[in-house]
């Protein structure tokens, strides 16, 4: 097949590497995939193979803008008809935010139709679904959405969304209660499908002097540092002789390192800064991390973890994990593949953590369950062989394109070639 992945700026920034392995599947195994990101700003970061496979045009840069003004004067009526559906939003801003997408909606139907797409997928159920339901519309390409936490929250035009969609993939029960909660499914087109990671072989066992326990997260609210730091001063002051690496940049980092000196805690704790994932997984790959631990919080109103992809792939490796029991954690950590403690609570991490490293029998008994857990549930290829599977079917059934205009490439939806 050939599909289109709208992004939110992958493959620059560091927010979204756990697409990554997703895409990457998908081109090993014979798809051609085109990244358009909603905006490419910032570094390269975690996709450098990626770019040769992302088409990086800003969201008025000249090109888009002459596309949109060629596709609104070719065909008006139904360039009206498309912005239309952007009305009726949750507030005055995120309709704004939705109309500023329009030029870049218009220029994807175009960049769709001339790469004769067969399916265009966006993450998020945001402004990058926004792009892709106007582009579908205008150029008859079917298109589905992977919808993660915040962004369903948002309710950008989500039930519209919803409705437009050939699939939306929500990656836990929890993302499909909150869509529930907001009167939004289940029905026929929405599907819980977990995010996936390639299953590696099991990582070396290489402990060095002193324990390790890594917390690969942005530094944001609702990763919890501070509760982590928290629970570490604890742990000092009990006399455990280990180091805590924090993996991850962001706005919070200069209070955390006001912090981490406040607690005395400078010559235990390391911050690594972010990380490239290959980077990453290069750590997780020789072994000295005997433990990875997510302090997650629920700020309330749906601002809190779906599932981590960083415990995903830690877990993959045979690693033990211990988290907070928000959102849609507890559908990963079950009780004999993790620790799972309340959120908030430094003591309770601390003496998860403490037990964790004290015990070398119980260290090996939930890395293994947590191994066998994410290669039943998160393997990427079966995750991407279901995600194909919904792709095909929506091309299959694909519509005929509603608009014709010059501005296009195509005059209508092309059938699938028998070799895909």
């Amino acid at each position: 097949m050939r599909i289109i992945y709208v992004t939110a700026s992958l493959p620059h920034g560091a927010n979204e590497a756990f697409i990554v392995p997703e895409i990457r599947h998908l081109l090993s195994t014979g798809h051609d995939v085109l990244i358009v990101p909603r905006s490419p700003r910032g570094r390269v970061f975690h996709g450098q193979d990626l770019l040769k496979y992302a088409r990086r045009v800003a969201l008025f840069s000249p090109g888009v803008l002459k596309t949109a003004a060629k596709a609104t004067l070719a065909a008006p009526a139904e360039t009206v008809a498309a912005v239309r559906l952007l009305w009726g939003a949750s507030s005055l801003g995120v309709t704004l935010k939705n109309l500023a997408t329009v030029p870049k909606a218009l220029w994807l139907a175009d960049t769709a139709a001339r790469w004769k797409a067969d399916h265009i997928h966006c993450h998020w159920a945001g402004t990058t679904a926004t792009i892709a339901m106007l582009a579908s519309k205008l150029s008859g390409i079917p298109w589905s959405l992977t919808a993660h936490r915040w962004d369903i929250v948002e309710n950008n035009l989500l039930a519209a969304k919803v409705r437009s969609a050939s699939v939306v993939r929500f990656i836990s029960e929890d993302g499909l209660r909150i869509a529930g909660d907001l009167g939004i499914g289940p029905v026929k087109n929405t599907r819980v499908l977990h995010m996936g990671v390639p299953i590696p072989a099991r990582g070396a066992r290489r402990p060095g002097p002193k324990p390790i326990v890594l917390c690969p997260a942005r530094f944001s609210e609702v990763k919890g540092h501070r509760y982590l730091l928290e629970a570490w001063q604890i742990l000092q002051r009990r006399g455990l002789d280990a180091e805590l690496w924090l993996a991850g940049q962001g706005e919070l980092r200069p209070q955390l390192e006001e912090l981490t000196n406040a607690l005395g805690l400078v010559g235990s704790v390391r911050f690594l800064g972010a990380l490239p994932h290959s980077a990453l997984l290069k750590i997780y790959e020789e072994g000295p991390v005997s433990a990875v631990v997510l302090a997650s919080l629920d700020l309330g109103n749906g601002l809190h973890e779906g599932i981590p992809v960083a415990l995903i792939e830690a877990m993959s490796y045979g690693i033990p994990v211990v988290t907070t029991a928000t959102g849609g954690t507890a559908e990963l950590v079950i009780p004999e593949a993790g620790l799972l403690v309340p959120s908030g609570n430094p003591a309770a991490l601390a003496d998860a953590i403490q037990r964790l490293l004290q015990d070398a029998q119980l260290r090996e008994q939930l890395g293994d369950c947590g191994r066998r857990h994410v290669a039943e549930r998160h393997d990427v290829v079966r995750v991407a062989a279901e995600l194909v599977n919904e792709f095909e079917a929506a091309t299959q059934t694909g519509r005929v394109c509603l608009t014709r205009g010059p501005w296009l490439a195509t005059s209508g939806r092309r059938q699938p070639r028998a070799a895909e």
